[in-house]
């Protein structure tokens, strides 16, 4: 059976970790050469080369990038394109997950949020438009957003405010670039657990040992959202299988936006 995305080259900003790290796996599975992107070179290189070992060295690839840089960001996309020729997939991964309210969020944690959530993923996906463009070849884009950006809790606010806006330029682009045959979808993913998800329950919430089990048990599927899970969706949505969809927000959650007892 083909792969999904055989022979495809997918670029995977955050993969080194999390979500962004599942999803280059998932791509690899499916028939991908994939670059993953991150801040930190010790991290990316031993993501970088575990992916190497599992799919071939010639297939996966890191390049260090402060998505909090435009240009580095940008770059990210040329350094792609020069590696393997084209790119035909860009997944925006990277979050920032810091927490604010509205009235203790300071102009630098807003700017923050909006560098990383918002502003990185507006020009990756401008380098990439321009790369596809410029070949006259289809391409997909998703993003990947979050519940929280119906409104999410009180200690949320710049997290919300830049995703919000991240969802609302997925739309905007995906109608400017239909006649390109460029598909650029979003997801809206729930509570998922990883590394990061303990670090952040422990910091900002006084999670402990325990606090996952204790959590799952109270949601409807009896787990939080799994990585592996998700990559699967966002391959699904990168691939031809999901046909003409364009300009979707689509919430992978199970909790239900606007119903309630």
């Amino acid at each position: 059976m083909r792969e999904l995305l055989q022979d495809r080259v997918v670029l995977v900003s955050g993969g080194t970790q999390g979500v962004g790290a599942a999803v280059a796996r998932a791509a690899l599975r499916e028939g991908a050469r994939v670059v993953v992107t991150g801040r930190r070179a010790d991290v990316g290189s031993a993501a970088a080369d575990e992916l190497a070992r599992e799919h071939g060295s010639h297939r996966a690839e890191f390049v260090q990038t402060d998505l909090a840089d435009v240009d580095q960001a940008r770059a990210s996309v040329t350094a792609t394109v020069e590696r393997f020729g084209r790119v035909d997939g860009l997944v925006n991964a990277a979050g920032l997950t810091s927490r604010g309210s509205l009235l203790d969020t300071t102009p630098e944690l807003l700017q923050q949020h909006l560098s990383v959530n918002l502003v990185a993923p507006f020009f990756t996906m401008q380098a990439a438009v321009e790369d596809m463009r410029r070949r006259g070849a289809p391409g997909t884009i998703v993003n990947v957003l979050t519940m929280s950006s119906h409104g999410g809790q009180p200690y949320l606010a710049p997290y919300v405010a830049a995703k919000a806006g991240l969802a609302g330029l997925t739309r905007n682009a995906a109608y400017a670039h239909r006649f390109d045959r460029i598909r650029i979808n979003g997801l809206n993913i729930g509570w998922t657990e990883t590394p990061g998800e303990d670090e952040v329950q422990r910091r900002f919430h006084g999670a402990q040992d325990g606090w996952l089990e204790e959590a799952s048990a109270a949601l409807p599927m009896g787990k939080l959202g799994q990585v592996d899970e998700i990559a699967d969706m966002v391959v699904y949505l990168l691939s031809d299988r999901s046909g003409v969809v364009t300009g979707s927000v689509i919430d992978w959650d199970q909790t239900v936006p606007g119903a309630h007892d």
